[in-house]
């Protein structure tokens, strides 16, 4: 069986990868596959998860081994055939490439070809340009996002004035607190 694979990124929002890679390749395999495929080097550490559909990290399966505890299950791309933990089309998957701020492909196993053989992953799809694929941790704080960016204007209006406030608003506050250092707990 071959799975065609989607990979995007919440960066770049023309990025978009598919390949395809047969189920009995491993995770290694793959990693080769998306390196090739957007132009990284293999010398950063790197992970595959298995997602829920709400993007929850499930499963971890590592380039290295990092636990050696045997009460752990761990799971190594070097060993770890992609049809052990990819059971259905539409698997979500998370490619963490830049481990300092945890940067991530978005993979979807969007299709399955059953009764097809693949000697070596292919790339099906490339548009856009790959996000760089290391972030200076330095330059990632030194430029606060837009997001986060606080100014004059926090709470909406730059006239806010804490006089304005309605203490009638905040009435029987004080009857709650009392009731709440009597309760036992």
């Amino acid at each position: 069986m071959v799975y065609k694979i989607r990979l995007l990124s919440d960066e770049v929002d023309n990025f978009a990868r598919e390949l395809a890679i047969d189920a009995e390749a491993t995770f290694l395999d793959l990693h080769q596959a998306i390196l090739d495929c957007v132009g990284y080097s293999s010398d950063q550490m790197s992970s595959f998860f298995t997602c829920n559909d709400d993007w929850e990290k499930d499963t971890e399966i590592t380039l290295v081994e990092m636990d050696s505890s045997p009460d752990v299950d761990s799971w190594l791309m070097e060993s770890t055939k992609l049809s052990e933990l990819i059971e259905d089309e539409g698997q979500k998957l998370l490619y963490v490439f830049d481990y300092l701020t945890e940067r991530a492909f978005f993979m979807e196993v969007y299709q399955f070809l059953p009764n097809k053989t693949l000697a070596h992953p292919k790339c099906t799809l490339s548009e856009g340009d790959a996000p760089a694929q290391t972030m200076d941790f330095e330059e990632l704080t030194a430029e606060p996002s837009s997001k986060f960016a606080m100014d004059d204007d926090l709470y909406g209006d730059q006239d806010f004035d804490m006089d304005e406030l309605d203490a009638d608003g905040f009435s029987g506050l004080d009857e709650l607190a009392d009731r709440s250092t009597e309760s036992d707990f």
